[in-house]
């Protein structure tokens, strides 16, 4: 029966590391300067990426990280979190993992002591996270990357929605500010954008 594990991402055992590696590649090939996800962290440590896989025997049937940031809109301070490289392999897709494990994760946001689960994904995917729970957020834009360079999703070349879901007063209390606004999260260098 398939279950959900969750490691920092440091601490995934070895063995899933390179199934959830293996998979990333597949998804999301190497440009031409090799492997794009090499061989330490995938995401910037500061952000205390949180892999969970759904698992079983000793498969992987999907996997997605959390990340963790905070920031000030509106005049508000919040803790939010949000997915990246989720990822299902091709041999498992149309079966529901995927569904599975985004859904689980939404779900265990709050234990996690979040305000706001925000991130954005391909306009064509946004129906897949909406069926999970997340919200699509109408005109909400996320600047990632610094404040210096700033990664907006709305860049010339993207077409992304962003998505939400509030998991406490103080979240459901700016989701109206975030409708229609840029959202400044400045994620860093290395997840300009999640």
């Amino acid at each position: 029966m398939a279950r959900v594990v969750t490691f920092p991402e440091a601490e995934t055992p070895g063995i899933l590391r390179a199934k959830v590696r293996q998979m990333q590649e597949e998804a999301w090939p190497p440009t031409g300067n090799g492997s794009h996800v090499g061989e330490g962290a995938v995401h910037d440590p500061a952000l205390r990426p949180l892999s969970m896989l759904l698992v079983e025997d000793d498969e992987v049937l999907a996997s997605l990280d959390v990340l963790f940031a905070r920031l000030v809109h509106a005049g508000v301070e919040l803790s939010v979190a949000g997915l990246s490289t989720v990822v299902t392999p091709r041999v498992w897709q149309g079966r529901g993992y995927g569904r599975t494990l985004v859904t689980w994760a939404r779900e265990a946001m709050p234990a996690l002591g979040v305000d706001l689960g925000l991130f954005t994904c391909d306009r064509p995917l946004g129906g897949f996270y909406a069926a999970c729970g997340w919200e699509i957020l109408p005109g909400t834009v996320l600047v990632g990357g610094t404040p210096s360079e700033p990664f907006a999703s709305d860049q010339p070349g993207f077409d992304k929605v962003t998505l939400g879901a509030c998991f406490t007063p103080s979240g459901v209390a700016a989701r109206e500010s975030l409708l229609d606004a840029r959202v400044q999260l400045h994620c860093g260098d290395i997840d300009k954008l999640w």
